[in-house]
């Protein structure tokens, strides 16, 4: 699978996503993230929030995943990579579109997340994993 980009800026955090209080773990991470770099509030949640849905998507549907958090306070953005192995994604438009679920979720993961966030990208390939990446400006 290609992955995305190497990003710019310092590794804030990692964090393994094997169980529930690790997504728990690295959203605070996110938060914290966004604190260093004075966010506000609204702007703090919106990324916190995007990247607690990524972070479940990559526990539930791949298997587990690596969440790589990192600050650009050049840029003032915090951004986050969240890595699987799990079995991908077949059809990249229809996991974007709202109301559709691979699960027993509300099927607003995906499409959610990227209207809460001022960058998203996303790799996916079927059998190979998936890597989802979002940033928000502080």
């Amino acid at each position: 699978m290609n992955r995305l980009p190497r990003l710019r800026g310092q590794l804030f955090e990692r964090h393994e996503i094997t169980v529930e209080k690790d997504i728990v773990r690295a959203r605070q991470a996110v938060g914290r993230a966004m604190d260093g770099l004075g966010a506000k509030a609204i702007r703090k949640t919106r990324l916190v929030t995007a990247a607690s849905e990524i972070f479940r998507n990559g526990l539930n549907y791949g298997g587990g995943a690596v969440a790589l958090i990192h600050c650009d306070a050049g840029n003032r953005m915090v951004w986050v990579d969240c890595i699987d192995d799990g079995p991908g994604i077949e059809d990249m438009a229809l996991a974007l579109r709202d109301g559709y679920t691979s699960g027993t979720g509300l099927g607003r993961g995906l499409g959610g997340a990227k209207r809460l966030v001022d960058e998203f990208d996303i790799v996916s390939e079927p059998g190979v994993g998936t890597h989802v990446r979002l940033a928000g400006r502080a």
